[in-house]
């Protein structure tokens, strides 16, 4: 069974709902920390809907961009919306002033206090990225970095200034996080459809180690698990009627008789700003999703049901997001419902019914695998030759400093058979200071005795036995 935990798509609508004019004079909503908007009452009777409900005044968390400065992006807005004047001109602003960059230069007119809280977040920026650059530097052991060249690749600041933040790196900022974010799904697609090609190559590979009959009985096991995942109940087109009933009445535990879009709407706006965002229209695709995937059953990989609510989500936005924000307002929400496609909707492909990659495609897949793995084998070499000779270097200079022991060994005995004093730890001869004597070699008294010459006597040469008396 395949290991999964559901990896959150950054669907930031508090971004979305500041690069977007809201209708009917809505509160524009800046990236990323903005206070949701209450929306209208509605007479609901709570009570029968199942689950707990959003409570009121409560801080709804913003889901992780997946940007690489998304702590900077959330702090340069939360900083901005401390600004009065900033705040106005952006509910007056439209969706062209913002991402022509005309919005970015009432930056000048915002207060002393928050303009050098921005130069401080982007200095701050801009040393993390300094950080991040030398460190991917040294790891290769490269030298002489251009970190001003490097910095270029940051599309998000304005790298030639390091030190402010200007009305330039507003509109850098703005410009980036909306390609990026467009560029999001494209690029959980491309991912996808590697880890499905894994498998299957992974899948062949193990079959090559088989034998003829066990590789027959996994081949039959394989087309048995394909036929069980693709028995599954009848799955409804996303946003059609049939499927918003199905989730008014079974999630929400509402009369399906009293289905109404409007209150539909107002019921799945979980932090109530007036808006279907991705998230919350991807939680609608919930009971579909749980027809055809299941993480106790050993067919059903959970990284392709994320795949599935993608597939889902963007297929709703594509026929309601008319303005294409990324947001559902529910004036696009019930034109929607107005639509043919809404009452009478085309069967929905699953995942298991489509081709998801082709053999040409798998081949030179697996040629860049092969690629990569020789790389790697080369790689593994080299450090193994290089521990190899390093490792003959430490022998040679252990075995070095074992000679050189001995010959200082032999020096030291040789020194001491030859009388010399012997050397110290470093070499060094053992020297006698003047005036010291060892123990036993004082100068007996002239009379034989063992008391020491007065001072200043000097003491006589003694006779010798052999002179000749006249």
């Amino acid at each position: 069974m395949h290991t999964w935990r559901r990896r959150q798509h950054p669907n930031p609508d508090w971004l979305m709902k500041w690069l977007s004019i809201l209708p009917q004079q809505c509160i524009l909503l800046m990236t990323c920390l903005l206070m949701a908007l209450e929306a209208v009452p509605i007479d609901i009777d709570k009570t029968k809907v199942k689950g707990e409900g959003h409570v009121e005044g409560e801080k709804v968390e913003n889901p992780d961009t997946g940007l690489y400065y998304d702590e900077y992006l959330r702090q340069v807005i939360d900083v901005l919306e401390t600004d009065k004047h900033f705040r106005e001109k952006l509910q007056t602003a439209d969706i062209e002033e913002i991402k022509s960059g005309k919005l970015s230069r009432e930056l000048d007119l915002v207060s002393h206090h928050v303009r050098t809280r921005l130069d401080e977040l982007k200095r701050q920026e801009v040393a993390r990225l300094r950080m991040l650059i030398k460190a991917k530097m040294d790891s290769v052991q490269d030298t002489g970095i251009d970190h001003q060249a490097l910095l270029k690749q940051f599309e998000h600041l304005n790298h030639q200034n390091p030190d402010t933040f200007e009305p330039k790196d507003l509109d850098m900022l703005i410009k980036a996080a909306t390609s990026d974010l467009e560029n999001y799904d494209k690029t959980r697609h491309e991912e996808f459809k590697k880890y499905e090609m894994m498998k299957e190559h992974e899948r062949r590979e193990y079959l090559k180690t088989l034998d003829e009959e066990k590789r027959q009985r996994e081949e039959s096991k394989f087309e048995e698990m394909k036929k069980k995942h693709g028995d599954h109940p009848k799955v409804h087109h996303p946003g059609s009627k049939d499927q918003l009933k199905e989730v008014w009445e079974e999630a929400d535990g509402l009369d399906p008789n009293e289905f109404d879009p409007k209150t539909f709407f107002k019921l799945h706006d979980v932090n109530n700003d007036g808006f279907l965002d991705e998230q919350e229209l991807e939680a609608l695709f919930t009971k579909e999703l749980e027809k055809v995937y299941d993480p106790k059953n050993e067919e059903d990989d959970m990284v392709e049901m994320e795949e599935e609510r993608l597939r889902m989500r963007e297929h709703v936005m594509n026929e309601v997001d008319i303005n294409k924000d990324r947001l559902v307002t529910l004036e696009e929400f019930l034109r929607a419902t107005e639509k043919k496609e809404f009452l009478e909707p085309d069967s929905w492909e699953t995942l298991d019914q489509q081709q998801l990659f082709t053999e040409d495609e798998l081949k030179e897949f697996e040629s860049h695998i092969s690629q990569q793995e020789d790389e790697l084998r080369k790689k593994a070499e080299d450090l193994q030759k290089q521990k190899e000779e390093l490792q003959r270097q430490h022998d040679q200079l252990q075995a070095q400093k074992q000679e050189l022991q001995q010959v200082v060994k032999q020096m030291e005995q040789k020194k001491l058979q030859q009388g010399n004093p012997p050397a110290g730890p470093a070499g060094e001869l053992k020297l006698q200071p003047p005036g010291e004597h060892k123990v036993g070699d004082t100068p007996k008294h002239p009379a034989g005795g063992d008391q020491p010459l007065p001072p200043g006597h000097v003491q006589e040469p003694a006779a010798r036995t052999d002179q000749v008396h006249p």
